[in-house]
């Protein structure tokens, strides 16, 4: 990645000019515009005769360590900012380096083309991404961006080229680029006076995910802007809406700073209702829950005023490892949990392996359509043992009393029942050689599934609480890819179907007696607080970051108002115009909340 100096420039226009992308990390910057272009590697050729053989995989060998070792030292310098989710964007590439096949392929090739090391790795490389590309998967596009984000580096070990240095820049810079990898992203961390704009990728991309641990601005999706810009122009980037402008007014400016002024107060106004209930005006209690990936985020969950954990993605004990985790090991890690949670409950979620979620300690999977596969529950009905291990330390955890456990991925009765059998045959086991377990423990199911949906009135009589994953529930039932640019703005928790379903199965659970929570992304959108308080839902379950806002939302509301737009939604016939009332409720309650960092500051 070649790196342009800043300089002054004269554009043909001094106008402001307005670039719409999608908002992917919140903030503002305003800086210079510094362009970066890919530039190719040039890989040499030269054939070799047998003798070379040996000291040319010695040569990779070698290149392979040390690209290891520098990814280690990367992620040891980030480590601090990240969850554990990105944490996992290291250790994929990591892995990379580990495959067997790769050493196989290049050295089968090597033996059979005579060509030097670094001419035979591009070719192998190249190959893999191309057979990779002809998948229609969100998740393997960023794969392939993973694994030529590797192989460049171990290129340039093999090239003897220096690696990419971070970016130091005293004055603030917006970084512009087709596509940033891994590797791009980490040079600026440390660096809060950057900020990223690009004009591929999305709110799952790499780019995006590193910007919100590094608490940097982006915009993604900026399409074909780089041949409209040049390098010093004056901009200023705006991760709330997804907007580069470039040649800001002083109008334009001002108003940013006043947006960043009113920030900084509504975090005081905040913090002073950290400890304090959510609660509408009308005396509606709910519960706000946070979403927990690693044990080493609980901390930070508390400071939030989270009353509780209300999904537990145990499958993060599974990721990203040769072998699954001991049964010790996961008791540690579930009575520490229930520890600092306590008296607050926690929800442990059984693991979600597979679909966008591979292992590699666990039996592989190769399906054409993962997102439709064997996943969730039914992974683990098809790897009982694996299961009942875990149920093992769910029921011997809950012995500390605030522990409860759900299922993901239920489609249907005989699914639940079947996994019901499985956890009273665990019981059973533990009886027989007594050791101490929670018998009476409280088990519920995500609802994320239509199926599942349609029958809720069936499901709720067989478990004690629904936890509704909206993510999978509107991308499933709308037939819609979130990961997917070219269609992703269909993806509408408005549609009026998604409402009449969650009604659906909100009314279910309360006629049968249990709770129901969300802990889809919709649960942490201030524009879409009103209709689950208006559907009944008795716990919203988000990021930690995001609970403070939710909370002061809920306590500006009124049940009865919220109820009347609901009312409204059932029988609106466009997704767009049930957004629009969604919004325009939000907006009337708690305006401020929604004009800093979501509405525009002209």
């Amino acid at each position: 990645m070649k790196k342009k100096p800043i300089n002054q420039v004269e554009h043909h226009s001094r106008k402001e000019r307005h670039y719409q992308g999608i908002a992917s990390a919140p903030g503002i910057l305003e800086g210079r515009i510094v362009i970066y272009m890919a530039v190719e590697q040039n890989i040499p050729l030269r054939t070799i005769d047998g003798r070379e053989i040996a000291s040319e995989m010695e040569r990779f060998e070698k290149a392979l360590l040390a690209t290891q070792q520098e990814l280690l030292e990367i992620k040891k310098h980030v480590f601090p900012a990240l969850n554990a989710h990105e944490a996992t964007l290291f250790d994929a590439h990591l892995l990379v380096l580990e495959d067997p096949a790769l050493l196989k392929e290049v050295l089968q090739l090597l033996h059979r083309e005579r060509l030097n090391v670094e001419h035979v790795f591009d070719i192998v490389i190249k190959r893999f991404c191309e057979s990779l590309n002809k998948r229609d998967s969100a998740y393997l596009r960023e794969r392939i961006l993973d694994i030529k984000d590797v192989s460049r580096r171990i290129l340039n070990h093999l090239l003897g080229k220096p690696t990419l240095q971070p970016i130091d820049q005293n004055d603030p810079v917006i970084i512009v680029a087709t596509t940033l990898t891994l590797s791009d992203a980490v040079m600026v961390y440390g660096n809060r006076q950057a900020a990223f704009a690009t004009e591929n990728g999305s709110q799952t991309s790499h780019t995006a995910i590193l910007a919100r641990a590094f608490g940097i601005p982006a915009v993604v999706g900026l399409r074909h802007v780089i041949s409209e810009l040049k390098d010093g122009e004056p901009a200023l980037l705006d991760g709330y809406h997804g907007l580069l402008i470039v040649n800001p007014t002083k109008e334009t400016i001002r108003g940013y700073q006043r947006m960043q002024l009113e920030q900084r107060d509504l975090d005081k106004d905040l913090e002073k209702i950290r400890d304090l209930p959510a609660v509408t005006q009308d005396g509606q209690r709910i519960t706000l829950s946070a979403n927990l990936e690693l044990p080493r985020e609980l901390e930070s969950i508390f400071m939030s005023g989270a009353e509780g954990i209300g999904l537990y993605r145990t499958e993060f004990l599974y990721l990203n490892r040769a072998t699954p985790p001991e049964e010790e090991e996961q008791y540690q890690v579930l009575c520490a949990i229930a520890q600092r949670c306590y008296p607050y409950h926690a929800i442990i979620r059984t693991f979600d392996i597979g679909a966008d979620k591979p292992t590699y300690c666990l039996p592989p999977i190769k399906e054409a359509n993962p997102f439709l596969g064997c996943r969730g529950v039914r992974f683990a009905l098809q790897h009982k043992e694996l299961f009942k291990a875990q149920l093992r330390v769910i029921l011997r955890a809950a012995t500390m009393g605030n522990l409860r456990m759900m299922y993901p991925m239920i489609s249907g009765i005989d699914e639940l029942r079947e996994a019901n059998g499985i956890l009273e045959e665990v019981k059973k086991e533990l009886r027989d050689k007594k050791i101490p377990f929670q018998e009476d423990l409280e088990v519920g199911m995500m609802i994320e599934v239509p199926s599942a949906a349609l029958i809720a009135d069936l499901l709720a009589r067989e478990v004690k609480f629904f936890s509704i994953g909206t993510n999978d529930l509107v991308q499933y039932l709308t037939s819609v890819d979130r990961g997917n640019e070219s269609i992703s703005h269909l993806y509408n928790p408005a549609h009026p179907g998604v409402i009449r379903m969650l009604k659906m199965i909100v009314d279910a659970a309360h006629a049968a007696g249990i709770s129901v929570g969300v802990c889809g992304e919709i649960a942490g959108d201030l524009l879409f607080t009103p209709l689950l308080v208006g559907l009944g839902v008795d716990e919203l379950s988000t990021s930690a970051m995001l609970i403070p806002r939710i909370k002061k939302a809920i306590q500006s509301l009124n049940v009865s108002a919220c109820q009347e737009l609901v009312a409204e939604l059932l029988n609106g016939e466009s997704a767009t115009k049930n957004y629009a009332r969604c919004v325009a409720l939000a907006q009337n309650q708690y305006g401020t909340l929604l004009s800093i960092g979501k509405g525009t500051p002209h």
